[in-house]
């Protein structure tokens, strides 16, 4: 999973202006989040306007979604001609592929990547499928949940007693927020729920890179190893739309596949190792809970997924949850 970096500004100014249409992935929405935050700077943005760590102003009375399973479930395989659809072309083919536009206008580069990029993406999808170069797996839950201050605490499939918990960071002279606010308190009375996913391309993934790169077959190496990463990535929408379908709240999704690349829709995803979850090390409660080696993919002693073309999130159903940063 790629590190997040988003667009900083200099110290003490507002972030610059983002375009959400040119902007992809994860950093993408943390950027967004931080031009948010920039027009909603007050340090007195806590309940009851106090400057302590305070829970935020989150809502708590919104609609908890009924889940159509409490615990875990295989997808495995996930047909490639749905995932393909969800992959993010100006992160392959800008980030990845490191096809600049450089000097050429909008019309000039669109006509170039027409001419000379879509013929061998085309190509190479199609090697994908003939070979099997990539067989997309999920791993996905839903959990009784609720929130106790930054904490949140992961309850058995009945409800009962508690299984485990997470501590999240919260924000500090901002808008306090945490991700634990997104769901109903401990002492609310209401049970919440909260869903958990793990994507991966496969074992060969990984493979196949390998072998393009020890034969020196370098683009063709860039071209596959940058495909495979962004079909995880592709996975992963693809699949929170399924989460969202299952809860009841996908009817607001955006109804164009790239409005969904910067949160078009209810909700939100956040992998841990990005501002709002970047402890890895809780990537092992996420193990507890899915049980990631049914779909082969396995934790390293250094909190790393492999194989590498794999992605995991937390999943937040509340409406008001966006990403946002920590500092």
């Amino acid at each position: 999973m790629a590190s997040a970096k988003a667009p900083e500004a200099p110290q003490g100014q507002p972030p610059a202006e983002v375009d959400e249409e040119t902007l992809v992935g994860t950093e993408a929405k943390i950027a967004l989040a931080q031009k948010e935050e920039s027009r909603d700077n007050s340090p007195l943005k806590a309940a009851g306007g106090v400057t302590g760590p305070a829970r935020s102003r989150v809502r708590t009375d919104v609609p908890i979604p009924v889940p159509p399973f409490l615990g875990s479930k295989v997808v495995d395989p996930v047909p490639l001609e749905r995932v393909f659809p969800f992959v993010n072309d100006v992160a392959l083919i800008r980030g990845q592929w490191q096809v600049r536009k450089g000097n050429m206008t909008d019309d000039q580069y669109r006509a170039m990547v027409l001419e000379k990029v879509t013929p061998d993406y085309e190509s190479l999808k199609a090697r994908i499928v003939r070979e099997g170069l990539l067989r997309p797996a999920v791993v996905y839950g839903y959990f009784p949940c609720q929130s106790d201050g930054d904490d949140l605490i992961i309850y058995d499939e009945g409800g009962g007693a508690p299984r485990l918990r997470f501590t999240f960071p919260r924000q500090h002279g901002d808008r306090r927020l945490c991700l634990s606010d997104y769901f109903a308190a401990r002492d609310s009375g209401r049970m919440d729920v909260v869903a958990f996913q793990l994507v991966t391309m496969g074992r060969r993934a990984s493979e196949e890179s390998a072998r393009l790169f020890a034969a020196g077959d370098y683009k063709e190496y860039l071209y596959f190893h940058g495909l495979s990463v962004e079909c995880a990535e592709a996975l992963a929408e693809l699949w929170h739309r399924e989460v969202r379908q299952e809860l009841g709240i996908g009817l607001k999704d955006a109804p164009e596949v790239k409005r969904l690349f910067s949160q078009g829709y209810q909700g939100s995803r956040y992998s841990f190792g990005y501002p709002a979850c970047p402890n890895l090390e809780d990537q092992k409660k996420l193990f507890e809970l899915l049980d990631g080696e049914r779909i082969g993919v396995h934790l390293t002693d250094e909190y790393s997924l492999d194989p590498e073309q794999s992605t995991n999130a937390i999943i937040v159903h509340h409406p008001d949850a966006r990403y946002f940063t920590i500092a």
